[in-house]
């Protein structure tokens, strides 16, 4: 069973459907990691053995009668604490949700669920995806597998960690300024924010409404790429669901042909304040790039520095609108209920135990935002930059099929290095927040190490072109690992 955990989704599907591995089998590889090293990594909030193990039996039963089972059918999966799943807690990393157990899945869920896909558990996150290194959780933070010393990133942590401990092939995160590319380059994974509203977000508890999107995180493109179409389509159930056919991601996957692509390296994602050993790694994968066919050339996008502060605008302001839910009144902790205190009294108390300080943080930010006298000022004017990035990346796209980028600045920071520093844990953010403003595709993949850390690589492209991701990484991928000659995850250490 050890083999099997370090199996990509794609080997541990075609065993199964072969007949050669069950899915329980499978699973079981799954649950014993899990057991023998999270105590060290912290990724899951909640393991759901009896689910898992009646959803293993059950794809391995429908493989016996002779059903033909999907490509992912069997495989282990790690699914973020911010979607909802019928039988198993949604805390959101809140105490706000602690114990609370939805009647219904999210549309994600569902999917997987139809696929074969079996649900390990529940993974842990920055408390209401608010965050850039799973320190804001509720339940403690979630720890890097390159280095216990070292964050996984955030806001999708545990979601990352999973993956790269080997506890599970795939994993499900969230992405709202980064927070699935951010985890997956400090943990050295395939991370993917799809096109917004390519993937539903019915059923994923709402932090900025206009920006929240759910995707894969795995350990190679081809695995992103298979989860990426599993979860994928239309949703009548969530209006800002895009009703066109999802692109054919998994085919470009294996595309390994760049030539006559145009790669846009944009000047105002670079310069100083990355690490030395990112850049080095960055300009390496740029010639791997040139020696497949493509063609590199500098953009510029200049609205992008301003990206930050008006995320840090929005998001806030969302957020302050998403979280007034939490009232004590209907739903989740209640405080202070002593039958004399008012209802005002029990909501201050309520919110004041159940919100973390960066949660309440952004509470703030975001009411001051919208009040009146301020809402034209600070709201208005970041959207109004938000309209100029994404011009921005049209123009951009005029002359390129793709844009690249660091992922982050930097390696994974260690621990408590930027807990009381928001601005500088902001700054983890840089290179992803303009792709969730204009609602675009991006990727991270893993290019390599500096001081023995991962370094991601970005990949953005436009609204729809998904595919376009997914053939410029397959096709990367590819030639490092062929120059490496191994998977890069087997540099990580063994846990």
């Amino acid at each position: 069973m050890t083999d099997v955990i370090r199996f990509s989704a794609a080997r541990t599907a075609a065993a199964i459907a072969a007949g050669e591995l069950s899915a329980l089998e499978a699973t079981q590889a799954a649950l014993d990691r899990i057991a023998k090293v999270d105590d060290r990594i912290n990724a899951f909030l909640h393991v759901d053995v009896d689910g898992a193990v009646a959803a293993a039996r059950d794809v391995d039963r429908r493989r016996a009668a002779g059903e033909r089972l999907g490509p992912l059918a069997g495989v282990p999966l790690a699914l973020k604490d911010v979607l909802t799943a019928r039988g198993m807690p949604t805390t959101c990393g809140s105490r706000m949700l602690e114990g609370w157990k939805p009647p219904y899945d999210a549309t994600v869920v569902s999917k997987l669920r139809a696929a074969g896909v079996v649900i390990i558990g529940k993974v842990n996150m920055d408390e209401f995806a608010m965050g850039s290194s799973t320190e804001n959780s509720a339940y403690g933070p979630t720890r890097n597998p390159w280095d216990t010393d070292r964050i996984p990133g955030g806001s999708s942590g545990g979601s990352a960690a999973a993956v790269a401990a080997f506890e599970t092939p795939i994993s499900i995160g969230t992405d709202t300024g980064g927070s699935i590319r951010q985890p997956a380059a400090v943990c050295g994974l395939v991370g993917v924010k799809p096109t917004y509203g390519g993937v539903s977000r019915y059923g994923l508890v709402a932090f900025s409404s206009s920006l929240d999107q759910a995707g894969p995180l795995a350990r190679t493109v081809t695995d992103a790429a298979l989860l990426h179409a599993a979860i994928a389509g239309h949703d009548p159930l969530d209006t800002t669901s895009i009703e066109l056919p999802v692109p054919g991601v998994v085919a470009a996957a294996a595309s390994r042909d760049l030539r006559g692509v145009r790669i846009g390296v944009v000047r105002e994602l670079s310069g100083d304040g990355y690490d030395i050993g990112v850049r080095a790694r960055f300009s390496d994968a740029l010639e791997v790039l040139v020696g497949l066919g493509a063609e590199v050339v500098e953009v510029s996008c200049p609205h992008f520095t301003y990206a930050l502060p008006a995320y840090y605008l929005i998001a806030p302001s969302e957020c302050s609108s998403n979280l007034a839910r939490f009232d004590a009144m209907r739903f989740g902790l209640r405080i202070g209920d002593d039958g004399e205190a008012g209802a005002e009294e029990v909501m201050t108390r309520t919110r004041g135990a159940g919100f973390g300080a960066e949660v309440k943080r952004r509470i703030i930010l975001g009411t001051y935002a919208l009040s009146s006298g301020y809402y034209d000022a600070y709201y208005g004017q970041a959207q109004k930059v938000r309209t100029l990035i994404s011009q921005d990346f049209a123009a951009a796209y005029e002359r390129v099929d793709v844009l690249v980028s660091p992922t982050t600045p930097t390696v994974a920071f260690r621990l408590g290095e930027k807990i009381d520093d928001p601005v500088a844990m902001y700054l983890s953010d840089l290179c992803t927040i303009p792709s969730n403003l204009a609602g675009g595709p991006a990727m991270s993949l893993p290019i390599g190490l500096a001081d023995g850390l991962p370094v991601g690589f970005q990949i953005m492209a436009p609204t729809f072109a998904d595919d376009r991701l997914y053939q410029v990484g397959g096709a990367l991928e590819a030639a490092l690992d062929a120059a490496r000659g191994h998977p890069f995850l087997d540099d990580a250490p063994a846990l």
